[in-house]
């Protein structure tokens, strides 16, 4: 019987990769990387070591989940180290669960190494933190991408009062999401941050509202992945603003009740 580690590779930036994580790719036989892993990660497998990308993108998945899980079975069942290699860390919104559910269904000995997340890794490397003593006591993670499409089945009215929210996949339903917060009491003039590619070297930051935001995404292009941040932690973007990222043109970030 061999062994199957679920992995977080972390944000992006492949400096990163807990030392847990870099020992499991150095073991593997076998690794299963996705989409958002930093390829220069792989570099540290051994050199007889097999790859097998299952990158998913909205609508286009290379191998289906349900294929994921039996291939991590039938891997390990031949005697095989296994590191399944996942984006941020394995069990927030990286369907890791789903897997080491498998995994124990089948008898197959499997270790969970976390990894550093996406949304509080690249909101950091934007100058934004995701709690502040004076403006956040509290931060929730929510994914901006239902089971079937659209975030309808998330209860926007209790998130609404969070000091911070941080909306993993949730550009392709921005406006969607906007519109929801507002409806449920979510001052208009909050201000909000899209951290596009974080951590990497093509990391780009648009600021706004929740109000504008949606019209700034648009004129700026921001796709995915992109990680959504809102509330007043945004505004200490301008003082402690560190990483040198790309430039758009983006003015200084001003919010509606500010005079200029």
């Amino acid at each position: 019987m061999g062994k199957v580690y679920l992995v977080g590779a972390g944000p992006g930036d492949p400096d990163l990769l807990t030392i847990k994580g870099l020992k499991c790719i150095q073991e593997a036989d076998i690794i299963l990387y996705d989409r958002l892993v930093n390829k220069e990660l792989l570099q540290h497998a051994k050199k007889e070591a097999t790859f097998i990308y299952c990158g998913k993108l909205p609508k286009c998945h290379t191998l289906k989940q349900e294929n994921i899980n039996l291939l991590l079975v039938k891997l390990a069942k031949q005697g095989k180290v296994v590191t399944r290699l996942k984006g941020g860390d394995p069990f927030v919104f990286g369907r890791g669960a789903e897997e080491a559910e498998v995994l124990a269904q089948n008898g197959i000995p499997f270790e969970i190494v976390p990894g550093i997340t996406s949304g509080i890794a690249a909101p950091a490397y934007a100058g934004i933190p995701v709690t502040h003593r004076k403006t956040s006591s509290s931060f929730a993670v929510v994914t901006g991408h239902g089971e079937n499409g659209k975030p309808t089945n998330i209860n926007w009215s209790s998130l609404a009062g969070i000091d911070t929210l941080l909306v993993y996949m949730g550009i392709g339903h921005l406006a969607d999401i906007c519109h929801a917060l507002i409806l449920h009491g979510k001052a208009p003039d909050t201000p909000v941050a899209l951290v596009n590619r974080g951590t990497t070297a093509n990391q780009k930051t648009v600021t706004g509202t929740l109000s504008t935001i949606v019209e700034k995404a648009s004129i700026e292009k921001i796709d995915n992945p992109s990680i959504i941040v809102m509330g007043e932690v945004v505004r200490l973007r301008d003082q402690i603003s560190w990483f040198k990222e790309v430039r758009t043109h983006e003015s200084e970030m001003v919010f509606a009740d500010e005079v200029v």
